[in-house]
């Protein structure tokens, strides 16, 4: 450890400070974030701290750490930090990460952080200008993980958004009804969409439109691992480490080392819906996928047959779904829905196939680079979940920014 580097403890450095009760969180639309145990969870009109902070969670199984930029609110699982002396505050969010003090628990039924268990451990502090370098150096890192995640939300709210317009509301057909030329579209594609509707199954439907079931557009878990494929190592993912798109960890395995549930094989352009708690929007988007990457058994794997991926995708994590699969689950504290409830949803599909490929020409460019933000965004975590145990230890010395930087 370097010289100047001070030895402390916590509780020199730090008060840990509960947070407020507080409802409807998750019901308001307010300007400050709301953090639990686990992390963002809501908005409030409201801070009960000011930014930038960190928030330490206090009770659960899993008590996040995690740095906020702006004022934030925190509810009563939950800490936030307040320095007691000349402390960065991004230093702190990773030193707490460092040193763990999200997984402290002293044994109680319910696993939790405490104020006394955290405040008597050791650590080492640098001096102010070499946590600001340490900070900027992890800081860097993680603001170019959080643009990218930024930026794939928008791309893919562009592609669910032209899908609810073409394929639900019937944006198209309802102009040329009306006798104006569809919004956004050059003449060529608007004339592929009809200029009326007709009363189907569910309700109306544009002239020759048709609503199917998604599995006539698609196999379901079409492609499982077996004992004889040639494969020395596999790549797996849980559903726990799936999100929205983003999958935050992919472990692998020697062969015959695996989880008993690491069966389903992946192809290029498969939707890998969890069946587990579907409303949460545990999903992914297979794309180019490695050989041996292989998903958990607790997913379903929509492999496209008859439609682009894209179309597939768009229409399988459009936020209805995830509502309607969460009702349709049953079961106890992990409840669940069969693969074939999700193949029986019912999607509409034109009777001109030029339309779902002027759908996938627009929209399969904006999930490919999302994909590749996502490719971009796991090698950066990879180094900075490197960097951080060299910086954070004084293995690896930051140097402090020059004066005229």
């Amino acid at each position: 450890m370097a010289r100047e580097w001070r030895a402390s403890t916590w509780g020199e450095e730090i008060s840990l400070e509960y947070g407020k009760a507080l409802r409807d969180y998750d019901k308001t639309h307010g300007k400050f974030r709301v953090f639990g145990s686990n992390g963002p969870i809501g908005w409030t009109e409201q801070s009960l701290a000011p930014g930038p902070g960190v928030i330490l969670g206090r009770k659960g199984a899993y008590r996040g750490i995690q740095f906020c930029h702006e004022p934030f609110f925190v509810i009563d699982t939950a800490y936030y930090v307040v320095p007691k002396t000349e402390l960065d505050m991004r230093w702190l969010y990773y030193a707490i990460t460092y040193h763990k003090l999200g997984e402290i628990d002293e044994g109680s039924p319910i696993p939790s952080t405490t104020r006394s268990a955290v405040y008597v451990r050791d650590l080492d502090v640098p001096p102010s200008t070499e946590q600001k370098a340490i900070a900027a150096v992890l800081g860097a890192l993680d603001d170019k993980i959080e643009l990218s995640r930024r930026m794939n939300a928008t791309l893919e709210a562009m592609a669910r958004a032209l899908f609810q317009s073409w394929f639900v509301d019937f944006d198209p057909v309802r102009a040329k009804l009306d006798g104006v030329p569809p919004a956004g579209l050059d003449p060529a594609t608007a004339a592929l969409f009809p200029e009326h509707f007709e009363e189907g199954e569910y309700g109306k439907l544009p002239v020759g439109w048709r609503h199917i079931a998604i599995d006539e557009v698609c196999a379901m878990n079409a492609w499982t691992l077996g004992k004889d494929d040639d494969l020395e190592t596999l790549e797996y993912i849980e559903i726990s480490e799936v999100s929205r798109g983003n999958i935050a960890n992919i472990d692998t395995y020697t062969r015959g080392e695996e989880p008993s549930r690491a069966r389903r094989r992946l192809r290029h352009g498969d939707t890998v819906l969890s069946t587990v708690r579907p409303d949460r929007g545990s999903y992914f988007l297979a794309l180019n996928p490695p050989k041996n990457r292989v998903a958990s058994t607790g997913f379903a794997v929509l492999t496209p047959t008859k439609a682009p991926w894209s179309f597939v995708h768009a229409a399988m994590t459009q936020p209805e779904v995830s509502d309607h699969l969460g009702q349709m689950a049953d079961g106890g504290a992990y409840p669940a829905v069969r693969p074939e409830i999700i193949g029986n949803m019912k999607v509409a599909v034109p009777n001109e196939p030029k339309i779902l490929e002027a759908f996938h020409r627009t929209c399969a460019p904006l999930f490919e680079q999302a994909e590749a933000n996502r490719t971009q965004s796991r090698t950066l975590a990879t180094l900075r979940d490197t960097l951080l145990p060299k910086l954070l230890s004084g293995e690896l010395r930051a140097a402090p920014a020059s004066p005229s930087a």
